[in-house]
């Protein structure tokens, strides 16, 4: 059996020692060696990447971009919560994703999320956990919660727009509004400037 993902970005960034690093090369360079050994491509290399850098194996220079430095390497405890509080979250929730309703009765892997990180002074118990599913989860790690937000609804306004649900193209419209009203995330623009 070969390598698993982990071990094969490592490789990767031990054999360019302190060098700030593009996740793309490297997701490039490991799914070609997976490829060697499995049919289908690696899933998600560059969470991995993020995940070598949250246990302390790698410094994260900027967005995206990651260097090995040997003196650097340290452990780190993971900011996670336990196997009990995660399924508290899941039970809470009804195990189902807080943002579209999906969940394990539709065949959809669900995950328990930070609703505040760590280092803006969130904990590891129940009252800062949520359920998402691992759609919203990936995406709401993208982008702010606010951003992940409007990224949404713009989803909703596209669909509602090709269906013509009149309601709600309004009821997106009038969230749109907040958002320019409170000046909250003015970078994302409303779809079709309105």
């Amino acid at each position: 059996m070969g390598k698993t993902i982990s071990e094969l970005i490592t490789e990767y960034f031990m054999k360019h020692p302190n060098r700030d690093i593009s996740h793309g090369p490297v997701v490039d360079w490991v799914t070609e060696q997976w490829l060697k050994d499995h049919d289908v491509p690696p899933r998600d290399p560059w969470r991995s990447i993020r995940k070598l850098h949250q246990e302390g194996k790698l410094v994260k220079v900027k967005k995206g971009i990651y260097r090995y430095d040997p003196k650097y390497v340290h452990g780190v405890d993971l900011f996670e919560f336990s196997e009990k509080v995660k399924e508290e979250i899941f039970k809470r929730d009804g195990y189902k994703c807080m943002l579209c309703g999906r969940g394990r009765k539709d065949g959809v892997e669900i995950c328990a999320d930070h609703i505040k990180p760590k280092d803006k002074g969130g904990t590891n118990d129940i009252d800062n956990g949520e359920t998402l599913c691992m759609e919203h989860n990936l995406m709401k790690k993208n982008y702010s919660q606010t951003e992940a937000g409007k990224r949404y609804f713009i989803q909703i306004y596209k669909k509602a727009v090709a269906t013509n649900d009149k309601m709600m193209i309004k009821f997106c419209k009038a969230v749109f509004d907040d958002y320019d009203e409170f000046g909250i995330n003015g970078h994302i623009p409303r779809p079709n400037g309105k």
